[in-house]
């Protein structure tokens, strides 16, 4: 990393020791998350990095291919966890980490999240149509109705789950989770 230039030996070798360490701890935690290891490593290198980089330079810095690179910074890029600029005097495309870690794990749960909401409910309300239907067709059925009643109220309990979830998604959308939990200053 071009920061380190003009520094004496030792003194970069305690510095990458020190940037490695967080880097390594960042690409776990991002591994947790089912970022995979290379991407989160990916993002710490950037992390740590003074300004936008290319891929050329990430596949140099990294020692992976220019594909793995690519492959890794839109991922980045659709978690909004990097931005794309614009350098002057250069065709290359430049990219550079979003700093704010709050804004990033906003935009990361919300992106996983609203896109399994959305799934689920689908899910759930296709299976309480069927029952809807099943109820209609049995209506004499005392033991079916029964079952299917349960089964509804079982249904109608995962829809508030996931009415909740959706509140808490608009709350880390909109920031106004930090009302609640304020961000450290």
């Amino acid at each position: 990393m071009n920061d380190l230039e003009g520094l004496a030996p030792e003194q970069i070798e305690k510095i990458s020791k020190a940037r490695e360490r967080v880097i390594d701890s960042i690409g776990k935690n991002m591994d947790l998350y089912g970022i995979t290891l290379s991407i989160g490593h990916l993002y710490g290198y950037m992390y740590f990095n003074q300004g936008p980089v290319t891929l050329d330079e990430l596949s140099k810095t990294m020692g992976m291919s220019k594909t793995s690179m690519s492959t890794g910074v839109r991922t980045l890029l659709d978690l909004k966890m990097i931005d794309k600029v614009w350098g002057k005097g250069t065709r290359k495309d430049l990219f550079e980490v979003v700093p704010d870690w709050h804004q990033n794990f906003s935009d990361y749960f919300s992106i996983k999240w609203r896109k399994a909401v959305e799934g689920n409910m689908n899910a759930l309300s296709k299976s309480m149509n069927e029952i809807k239907d099943m109820k209609a067709e049995y209506s004499d059925d005392a033991e079916l109705l029964k079952l299917l009643d349960n089964d509804e109220e079982k249904i109608g309990e995962a829809v508030k789950y996931y009415r909740w979830l959706l509140k808490l998604i608009e709350a880390l959308e909109s920031g106004k989770i930090f009302e609640l939990i304020p961000k450290e200053t």
